[in-house]
């Protein structure tokens, strides 16, 4: 029995690679977002997801302007009492690559269960191989 109501198809998603040797960390992670997003697409409205899924590669190679790498700070809560701890961005790049690339797309994301969701159709690896030739992702230049 019908209901009346009517339910949008499942949108076609594409796979994009973005090689962020040499890119500025910002510019790529905006680039990322509207893609996750789907607004490059016409049939885009702010309450469904419909983005594509985004692979960025050389994430160790992402460049910070100005003096970033010596003064900006990653902060993390334990959650106990005294717990927050903080790391400057050249630690962060030693230690976890891929987490500046993260760090930077998940905080462009809204922060709902659409969001989320959009988050996990990112993949990001520390240098130029990743396990996703087979989905033949368009190679996307960022300025």
């Amino acid at each position: 029995m019908a209901t009346g109501k009517t339910t949008a198809a499942a949108p076609a998603r594409q796979w994009h690679i973005i090689d962020a040797d040499g890119k500025v960390l910002g510019r790529v992670a905006t680039a990322a977002v509207r893609l996750l997003q789907g607004k490059h697409k016409p049939s885009w409205v702010p309450y469904l997801d419909g983005g594509d899924h985004v692979v960025i590669i050389n994430a160790t190679r992402v460049k910070l302007t100005g003096q970033k790498e010596e003064q900006k700070l990653y902060r993390y809560h334990s959650g106990y009492e005294g717990g927050l701890r903080e790391e400057r961005a050249q630690i962060v790049r030693q230690k976890s690559p891929t987490r500046m690339v993260e760090e930077a797309v998940y905080g462009m994301l809204p922060k709902t269960k659409l969001g989320k969701a959009m988050y996990r159709k990112l993949k990001v690896y520390a240098r130029a191989e990743h396990p996703h030739t087979a989905q033949q992702p368009r190679k996307l230049e960022v300025a």
